[in-house]
């Protein structure tokens, strides 16, 4: 990885750091510490969590005699870095009342002035320290994206159904025609190599052969999911993986997370409020299982991370982010970007690249760890920061899993499955 020039990292901290607290502007204090189930983590949390790991990571080992604002936050911020100290239990974040959200508040100030003042000192220079404030930003960054999706789980669970922001959606459109785009396949490089940042699971580049492939000119849209739902999708075992239709039993699936009929109409929570399900919009909230079975009943399949790796690599990093402001998946065009919108299941495991050495000390845990029972998702959502995506990113999340932007954008073979 090339070492970002201190200035421009900088530069770069603080503003990344500042969208965060802009995220949060419009909380209430009761906002900031619910949590509406064990899977996810209140605002406040990843307030104190994302600065803990720069007091933890960066500044600590490096400054000395370092003190930081209170050694018992340690405990509380922690998320599974078992080499750094013990943690709270993850199922019980909302119950920390304290240190309040000013506290919190009062915390990062303090932890962001540290950062800046280190990396003005020549020991902020060193590349090992760069290098970890550059994983921390891109730390923040995917944080920014888990404290929407936290935040709209939770404000989901409240009967009064709160907007977290007002906005002005677009009028329901038309449904751009699904036209398929043929690839030759043959043998790729996959993964990261060269300059600029990339996370440890990304590497190294590597060779892969894949045969010819057709892949969808648009993700799948929320009105052809609609026609899935109506054709008894949830109840015909034969569309889903065993352990796919029984979890989608279990937990009394219907229709993708959030949608609801209201007064007729198809609907659909949000973060800014209830609203109608646009036909032409792509599908969002959607596991795994649900996209594998909704693929075998349009007769197509899920794309491997390599097949979608090998088409976005020679496109730019486009479409609808977090920066724009509409916190819903928008319609898009026949041919729409790869990037941004929702998040695309792929057909792969999460699993290391051959050749792929888990880092040293703590910091090895943040990736390597979780390379088990969980699915590889690619190009980023509605709530991702543009500048944090790139063709080799791999999101990972378990199959049942479905409070994220996730959707689906289909393959297929050329013999058309």
């Amino acid at each position: 990885m090339t070492i970002p020039p201190v200035a421009g990292l900088a530069a770069r901290l603080a503003a990344v750091r500042a969208f965060t607290e802009g995220l949060c502007a419009t909380l209430e204090p009761e906002d900031f510490v619910v949590q509406s189930m064990p899977d996810a983590s209140p605002v406040k949390w990843h307030l104190g969590h994302t600065t803990w790991f720069f007091e933890t990571f960066l500044l600590a080992p490096r400054i000395p005699a370092f003190r930081p604002h209170d050694p018992r936050f340690a405990l509380l911020f922690n998320s599974y870095y078992v080499a750094a100290g013990p943690r709270h239990a993850r199922p019980e974040r909302g119950m920390l009342t304290r240190p309040t959200v000013k506290e919190v508040l009062r915390w990062r100030r303090e932890v962001d002035q540290r950062i800046q003042d280190f990396l003005a000192s020549p020991a902020g220079s060193e590349p090992s320290a760069l290098a970890v404030a550059e994983l921390g930003l891109q730390h923040e960054q995917q944080h920014q994206e888990l404290i929407l999706t936290d935040l709209q789980h939770a404000l989901s669970r409240n009967p009064l159904e709160p907007v977290f922001r007002a906005a002005a959606l677009p009028p329901p459109g038309a449904t751009p025609a699904l036209r398929w785009r043929d690839h030759p396949g043959g043998r790729v490089r996959v993964g990261h190599a060269g300059d600029g940042f990339a996370f440890d699971n990304e590497r190294p580049a590597h060779d892969v052969l894949l045969s010819p492939f057709s892949l969808a000119s648009r993700p799948v849209t929320s009105g052809e999911y609609a026609a899935f739902v109506e054709d008894r999708g949830y109840e015909r075992p034969e569309l889903w993986l065993w352990e796919g239709f029984h979890a989608a039993r279990a937990a009394g699936w219907e229709a993708p997370l959030y949608w609801a009929r209201r007064d007729g109409r198809l609907t659909r929570f949000s973060l800014h409020g209830r609203v109608p399900v646009d036909p032409a919009a792509p599908v969002v909230h959607v596991s795994y299982y649900e996209a594998d079975a909704y693929a075998r009943w349009a007769g197509a399949r899920l794309p491997t991370e390599a097949e979608w790796e090998s088409v976005a690599a020679s496109q730019p990093v486009t479409g609808q982010f977090v920066e724009d402001g509409t916190l819903v998946p928008l319609p898009v065009g026949e041919d729409a970007p790869l990037f941004g919108g929702t998040w695309t299941w792929t057909a792969s495991p999460y699993v290391a690249y051959p050749g792929y050495r888990v880092p040293e000390g703590a910091l090895g845990e943040y990736n390597g760890k979780f390379m088990v029972n969980q699915i590889v998702l690619r190009g980023g959502s509605c709530l991702s920061p543009r500048s944090h995506l790139r063709a080799s990113y791999r999101n990972f999340w378990h199959p049942p899993d479905r409070f994220q932007a996730t959707g689906i954008r289909l393959a297929r073979d050329p013999s058309g499955n």
